[in-house]
Formats: C-alpha cells, sequence, structure tokens
C-alpha cells in the first residue's frame, strides 16, 4: 500500500509539471519571409517578401494587418488596415546603398495585436560606421588607465557555498576601480582542482541586476570573472535592483553625456581593465589566453576592453550596443541607446563630440591583429539595428569571424549560445 500511494503521488507530481512549465510563445504567427534563403541581396536588387498570419501553423484569411517598409529605423512606406483575403501578402523593396530593408507587420486577431518582421541585408559588407576618432581617444584612454592603477586593487573575496561544485569554487568579490571606495564587484569561479588556467571576463547587457558567475565554463577548465558595473553588490535580491535601476539609475546612460570626466561610462570601462587587472595578480591565470565576452552592453564593453588593453587575445561582441551614434545624423540607423535619433543632434553639439569617446567603433579601431573576435547578431533587431552591427564588424582589421542568426531580434537562439560558448573554449585552449 505505501509503494502504491508513493506511486500515485509522483504521478500527481508528473502531471502537475506541465500546469507549473513556462509559457512559450504564441498560437497566432506573423511570418514575414524573403525571397533569398540569406537574406543577403546586392544593392539595386529586389527583395521580395512574403507576409502571412497563421494560426497552428495554417493560414488564417481575413486577417486585417498595419505593416512598415524601409530602410531600417528610417521606414517610408507605411500602410494600415491592409486585409489579408487568402492569408498572405507580397511585398517588394530595395535599397540603392548598402544597409538594412526592414518590413514590420502587425496583425490583429481576436481584439489582440501580433507582430512579425525581417531585415533583409543588401551589400552589407560594404558598410561602413558614420562616427570620427577623436585625435587624442588613445591618450585618453591609456591616461585614465595609468591613473586609475594610482588606487590599489585592495580586493575582497567570499566563498558562495550554495553556489560551488565538485569542481569549481566560486565567489563573490570586489575591487576598487578608479578611486578609494568606488568598487567592481562580480562572481568568481575557479577550478578546483589546482593548476595555471586560462581566463574570461563576462561583461553585462544595459540594466541592473545580480549575478550568478559562469560556473559552466569554469568546469570546462576557465576562471571566469562575472562583473557588474554599478559599484554594488551582485548577490542581493532582484527587488532592491529594481529599486534601483528605477530610482538611482533610472537612465544610467545618459549621466555625463557632455563631459567625457563625468561620463557614467568612463568607470565602467575603466572597472573592466581593473577586472582584467584582478585576474592578472589574485587568480591562478596562466598569463596566456585571456578573453572577454558579452551581448548587448556587453558586447560594447568587449569591444571597449579588448581595444584597450592587449592581454585580451579573444573576445565575443553579440549584437554590440552603442555603436556609431552618429550615424543618425546621416539619416541611417544608430546604436543604442540612440542618443541622436530623435531629434537629428540638434542642440547636441557638445555631446556629440563626447559621444565618439564613447563609441564602440572607435575601441574596434584598436583591436589587433593578435586578437580572435567572434561577432553575432540577429538581422530583426529593433534595440541593436544590424546597420551598426555589421558596420563595427566591418571596422575591425584583425581576424573575426562572423555569424549572423537573421531572424533572432534582442535574443539569442540556442544553437547562437551553443555555437558562442564552443567557440569562446576552442580560444580559451579548453576544447578542440
Amino acid at each position: 500500500m505505501k509503494k502504491f500511494c508513493i506511486f500515485l503521488l509522483l504521478t500527481a507530481l508528473q502531471s502537475m509539471c506541465p500546469v507549473a512549465a513556462q509559457i512559450i510563445g504564441t498560437g497566432i504567427q506573423v511570418n514575414v519571409v524573403p525571397d533569398h534563403q540569406d537574406w543577403h541581396y546586392e544593392v539595386g536588387q529586389t527583395a521580395v517578401f512574403k507576409v502571412s498570419v497563421t494560426k497552428s501553423s495554417t493560414l488564417l484569411d481575413n486577417v486585417t494587418i498595419d505593416y512598415q517598409a524601409g530602410p531600417e529605423m528610417y521606414q517610408d512606406v507605411k500602410k494600415q488596415g491592409v486585409v489579408l483575403k487568402d492569408g498572405t501578402l507580397t511585398i517588394k523593396g530595395k535599397m540603392t546603398k548598402p544597409g538594412f530593408y526592414r518590413v514590420d507587420v502587425k496583425a490583429y486577431v481576436n481584439g489582440k495585436e501580433y507582430k512579425g518582421a525581417c531585415a533583409a541585408a543588401f551589400s552589407p559588407e560594404q558598410l561602413q560606421p558614420t562616427t570620427v576618432m577623436p585625435a587624442d581617444f588613445e591618450s585618453f584612454w591609456s591616461n585614465a588607465i595609468a591613473e586609475a592603477r594610482k588606487t590599489v586593487l585592495n580586493p575582497t573575496k567570499r566563498l558562495l557555498p550554495e553556489r560551488c561544485t565538485a569542481d569549481v569554487n566560486v565567489y563573490e568579490v570586489s575591487f576598487q576601480n578608479i578611486q578609494q571606495n568606488w568598487r567592481t564587484f562580480g562572481i568568481l569561479c575557479v577550478p578546483v582542482k589546482e593548476g595555471k588556467y586560462p581566463a574570461l571576463l563576462r561583461v553585462p547587457g544595459a540594466g541592473v541586476r545580480p549575478y550568478g558567475g559562469d560556473v559552466y565554463t569554469a568546469s570546462q577548465g576557465a576562471i571566469t570573472l562575472e562583473i557588474g558595473i554599478h559599484g554594488i553588490p551582485v548577490t542581493m535580491e532582484q527587488k532592491v535592483y529594481d529599486n534601483i535601476f528605477n530610482g538611482a539609475l533610472m537612465g544610467y546612460w545618459e549621466t555625463g553625456m557632455d563631459d567625457r570626466d563625468k561620463n557614467y561610462y568612463k568607470r565602467v570601462v575603466l572597472g573592466c581593465i581593473r577586472a582584467l587587472d584582478y585576474i592578472e595578480q589574485y587568480t591562478p591565470w596562466n598569463g596566456k589566453e585571456l578573453g572577454v565576452t558579452g551581448s548587448s552592453q556587453g558586447g560594447f564593453l568587449s569591444l571597449a576592453t579588448a581595444g584597450l588593453d592587449k592581454r585580451i587575445t579573444c573576445y565575443g561582441a553579440v549584437h554590440a550596443a552603442m555603436c556609431d551614434y552618429t550615424a543618425a545624423l546621416k539619416g541611417v540607423a544608430c546604436g543604442w541607446p540612440h542618443y541622436f535619433y530623435w531629434n537629428k543632434g540638434k542642440g547636441q553639439e557638445k555631446q556629440i563630440e563626447m559621444s565618439r569617446y564613447y563609441d564602440g567603433v572607435n575601441f574596434a579601431r584598436l583591436i589587433t591583429d593578435r586578437q580572435h573576435g567572434w561577432f553575432s547578431f540577429g538581422y530583426n533587431d529593433d534595440v541593436v539595428p544590424p546597420t551598426t552591427a555589421y558596420a563595427t564588424y566591418n571596422t575591425v582589421k584583425g581576424p573575426k569571424a562572423i555569424s549572423p542568426y537573421q531572424a533572432t531580434w534582442h535574443f539569442w537562439f540556442q544553437e547562437q549560445w551553443d555555437e558562442w560558448e564552443n567557440w569562446l573554449l576552442k580560444e580559451l585552449g579548453v576544447k578542440e
């Protein structure tokens, strides 16, 4: 009888699992598909987009849609109230210069709105950024690094037993950044087995949040340090970070835009360099392979870190934000946070000048042929336009690889994540 009761309990728990599982996707899909499988066209060619609205993978008739089409962020074709009598519509578009032609569709079904999009590339290998590198860009940053290093790291280190595994020790660490008591906090993961290891710095996307640390990469045989950028511990409850983000750090990316020494990202970028100092001085790094990687804001920080510090041997920049801000001044898609998009930079002359010291493109220009790069992004990304992602990639003179996942927006697919991780492990020398 006891065994039977246990069986019933297990059966009941199994039957409850689907109820507790996460909700994924919707039954209604808005599909926008180009007629080239790789989404690539040459300037002057015509792209043909097929729009369809499906429910359970079958066409819905008589659906009403609105759509916009044209160069991304500057779409000049706008239609409303179009009825898809047979569930489909064909839209054509072309570009007379390199860039991305984007089609955005909104469908209305049972009073609800559903979205779909497609951005086709036109000769993207010819895209070039607009931003100019200031004459004193390198000296500004080399002086800033030298000044920051006058402040000793004075690190702290606290074991997190609940996060440790049989193979990896996990710690919350901190170290001083550009002056006394200005700290960078992070999660350090170190293989338990004694020895010297390659190392990887993980830099964060925008926002304010706690961090778990990269235990997986550490379990494969590499030191990992995942840092926050806001000078606060990274192991508090999420609600604490939510309060900070909606309070003192609301819109932090716009702080000090008119003064290169007061710009919020000066301390952030220098914190990444100091993180490498910490790895070199306080971890069993092997002194050879050293990587940096991140997505969005973290993609920018990866470029900045690699550009400024030649200890970096590999970097992975995924849908890198904060690149080519000034493209908006020429009517071209610009990088997040799109500082000059809304008013075309009018009245922001000083901010435009200062933005060049914090543009990912200018850091990318400093990357050398000793540093290997991996770039990945989505063509449908409406936060980090692929125009800026491709222009930034084209800027890099050193060895690089590009792996776009066209259908992604500002997120990544599992296959993309797996490719990213495998590339890092190979570059770090822990996987063939």
